[in-house]
């Protein structure tokens, strides 16, 4: 395959798709409404990572309350962010309005409506404004209308309902790709072409209606659908159908089930995911997609675990990890063939008293051939090793202006020892994998 350089582009324009920064949750309106500091919710006093108590508040449908005062009835809450990359060579093209390298930007602005409306629902909505490709788009959105909970014998018995653009975005647990490491990303650095279907194929460009039952706050089912809105409210959302997989055709079934234990300010869970959708495939046109050389068929298959250890807040601990399996049978982007790909995503932190943080990551993606991601061979394969440091100097309870004003500061290092199928000349033009070793500086604040 010759090199084109318009192809970088198109593929860079896909993975700031894939990898916009999952920034929500972590907002001040929830710890208005509960009268607690961010730490009570959030690993590192900054969200999305969960503790029990946060998976808690989620799970029951974000409905607590117990703050007081006008503030804790303000459901609204804003985050800006902001970031420096640098990548270890240039940038085959220069984004538009950017240099080949070294790039500072204002990443994103989002306002949250966020919040209760009674004691049986409630939920948020995301509507974020990206300077760097200058669009305005309905981001992350789960909105719980029912949620209840009641004894059933001698057990606790929580059900609920949720609405959601984003399949994993609802889920409790920081390992699903929504809310998993990284939890925030270059919009303008290179990523891998090749990822799971689950991993943001129909972020936001999707509307999912599941149910769930949460039993003695330790055994999470969740099922439902997903659907893909029509062209007309796509434009309005201010997304767009991108390739590889276009509209779902119908409904795409979704399934979750975890289980969740906790013990000594310790808590470890195991769990797994389904999602199958058959796809009708982008025309190239936005907010259009086609079935009229049939249908491309995605099974996404996970398994993943984690472990906290919180003790009393002066050293915590924590340890994720997923594994997704996909299976693809592409009827009408792949001429009737049948193609794999799996993904491993792992990560370990440490963070003392909630301020200082520390967490190494590891992403291992790999797979049959297939040329409809793509790269120059064909091959998905892609591995990559993250390091990254934090300080977040407000989110505890004696911190000035709590719960109003959040900062998370932080570096972040991703070395590629392949990509998109190669380590040497993996794009047919001589670029290395390390050459998108990423540099990433960035300060994250929320109010």
């Amino acid at each position: 395959m010759i090199y084109k350089p318009r192809m970088v582009v198109a593929g860079l324009a896909i993975a700031a798709a894939l990898v916009t920064p999952r920034a929500a949750e972590a907002v001040p309106s929830f710890g208005a409404q509960t009268g607690q500091p961010c730490t009570m919710c959030h690993v590192g006093s900054f969200g999305p990572q969960l503790t029990p108590f946060g998976r808690a508040f989620k799970i029951g449908g974000y409905t607590q309350g117990g703050g007081e005062g006008w503030a804790s009835k303000v459901p609204l809450s804003v985050m800006v962010l902001t970031s420096f990359t640098n990548t270890r060579q240039d940038l085959p093209a220069a984004p538009q309005h950017y240099d080949v390298n070294n790039n500072y930007s204002l990443d994103q602005i989002s306002v949250f409506l966020a919040g209760r409306i009674s004691d049986y629902n409630g939920g948020f909505v995301q509507l974020t404004y990206s300077p760097v490709d200058n669009t305005f788009h309905v981001d992350n959105t789960d909105l719980r209308p029912f949620t209840t909970s009641f004894t059933v014998g001698s057990h606790d018995l929580r059900v609920g309902i949720t609405v959601n653009t984003n399949p994993t975005v609802q889920d409790p647990y920081n390992t699903t790709p929504a809310w998993g490491f990284p939890f925030i990303a270059s919009a303008l650095a290179p990523t891998p072409a090749a990822q799971p279907m689950l991993a943001g194929a129909f972020a936001n460009k999707s509307v999912g209606y599941t149910a769930y039952v949460w039993l003695d706050s330790a055994l999470y089912v969740e099922a439902g659908a997903y659907t893909t809105p029509s062209g007309w409210t796509l434009a309005r959302w201010g997304n767009d159908l991108s390739a590889p997989h276009g509209a779902i055709a119908g409904a795409a079934p979704y399934a979750r089930i975890a289980y969740e234990h906790q013990w000594n300010n310790q808590s470890a869970h195991v769990g797994a995911l389904f999602m199958r959708a058959d796809v009708n495939p982008p025309t190239g046109i936005p907010f259009q997609s086609s079935g009229m050389n049939g249908q491309d068929r995605y099974s996404d298959y996970a398994f993943d675990a984690s472990y906290q250890f919180l003790g009393d807040g002066t050293h915590i601990v924590t340890v994720q990890g997923i594994y997704m399996h996909e299976d693809q049978k592409l009827n009408a982007s792949g001429g009737g063939g049948t193609f794999s790909l799996n993904q491993i995503r792992a990560n370990v932190s440490y963070w003392y008293q909630n301020t200082y943080g520390v967490t190494l990551g590891w992403q291992n993606t790999f797979g049959s051939l297939n040329p409809a991601y793509g790269t120059a061979n064909g091959k998905p394969n892609s591995n990559a090793f993250i390091a990254e440091v934090d300080w977040v100097p407000f989110g505890k309870a004696e911190s000035w202006a709590n719960p109003w004003v959040n900062l998370k500061v932080g570096a972040q290092y991703i070395a590629y020892t392949q990509f998109d199928g190669g380590t040497s000349n993996y794009d047919g033009n001589g670029r290395r994998a390390g050459a998108n070793n990423t540099l990433l500086v960035f300060a994250w604040l929320t109010f």
